[in-house]
């Protein structure tokens, strides 16, 4: 995520507020410019002729988005993108409807980033991406994906519900922003490697996707597995079935991207610890590689010393590594793979 600057007092804002916490001033994210603007004092912003105004869930999800004057609803673009919510006396499922909004902004932000395509329900009916926030505390609800529409189930917002998931399905990381960029991965199979020129090359890396996909997570579910999958996967659950795979391995790529730009944003430099290293670490982060030659290897070159040093200061406050996982060279072929996919769409 990029740093922000008050339009009025030039002070450090965050992607999420929508006040300045310095001279109190109304703000909102424009998405034409990706910027946080300052609003005017009837909360309007004007902009190309265009006209915003705080979006129609600024209360009930904390939206900071701008959403046009004559938006259907009242609402941004980023909440657009949800067809079904909970009901407003459902009090616990909004909490956790507001905490999966938030989470959303930021996968929507970094889309529009890495200039990858976005197209709505209301462009593409049948395939166009959309969202179902459901509570699973009234009937079971499945977390997955349906030809672009994504299904959350809202317990994911409940830390405790989520925690207990990790555990007991022994993963290392379990996020809301890692749901959600795990299942819009499977959409991007669809849009980005489905009949497209880099077909082929998945299923060189990644296999064979017409296996029985119900079958293969079966199999996955009732297996107790080895360490094996380490060798080839970026996740336990990758080993699946190669839909998962790319999922996976899409999602972690939204991981490394997202925090390297954070990181670029802040002037975090990594240097190393003070040893006679056969490689020396000198990396000023970029959010965007520089080395046309070879982006995604200076991505790596950054972003791997970045994950020693985290995982360093996670352990000085004695918390476990903030970044638990390997990454083998099969791995890394398939996260180069995503990245030619995605440059080539930006």
């Amino acid at each position: 995520m990029r740093a922000f600057a008050c339009g009025k007092c030039r002070s450090l804002i965050f992607f999420e507020n929508s006040v300045c916490i310095t001279c109190r001033s109304p703000i909102g994210f424009h998405r034409p410019s990706a910027q946080l603007v300052v609003l005017s004092p009837d909360l309007r912003f004007d902009d190309d002729g265009r006209t915003y105004r705080p979006c129609a869930n600024k209360k009930i999800a904390a939206c900071n988005w701008l959403a046009e004057i004559d938006a259907e609803e009242g609402l941004c673009d980023c909440c657009q993108y949800t067809r079904t919510r909970p009901a407003d006396d459902d009090r616990q499922a909004m909490q956790a409807f507001a905490r999966t909004e938030a989470a959303k902004r930021r996968l929507i932000f970094q889309i529009d980033f890495l200039g990858l395509p976005s197209t709505t329900r209301e462009e593409d009916p049948d395939h166009g991406l959309a969202f179902d926030l459901l509570s699973s505390k009234r009937s079971a609800i499945t977390t997955g994906h349906n030809s672009g529409l994504i299904t959350i189930d809202l317990a994911e917002g409940d830390d405790a519900h989520r925690e207990m998931m990790r555990v007991r399905l022994a993963e290392p990381y379990r996020t809301l922003l890692g749901h959600l960029r795990h299942e819009v991965g499977h959409w991007y199979w669809d849009v980005l490697i489905d009949e497209t020129p880099f077909y082929d090359r998945f299923r060189d890396l990644f296999g064979d996707e017409q296996l029985d996909y119900k079958e293969a997570l079966a199999a996955h579910y009732k297996s107790a597995g080895d360490d094996d999958w380490v060798q080839h996967f970026v996740s336990q659950y990758a080993s699946a079935h190669p839909w998962e795979d790319w999922a996976e391995t899409f999602a972690h790529y939204l991981h490394i991207r997202d925090t390297l730009q954070t990181s670029a944003a802040w002037g975090v430099r990594v240097a190393g610890p003070d040893l006679d290293l056969s490689v020396a670490w000198d990396a000023q982060l970029s959010a965007r590689p520089t080395d046309e030659a070879d982006e995604f290897g200076e991505l790596l070159r950054t972003w791997l010393p970045l994950t020693y040093s985290m995982n360093a200061q996670n352990r000085s406050m004695g918390k476990d590594d903030l970044y638990p996982f390997v990454l083998a060279p099969a791995v890394v072929e398939k996260l180069r793979f995503v990245h030619v996919v995605v440059s080539a769409v930006r």
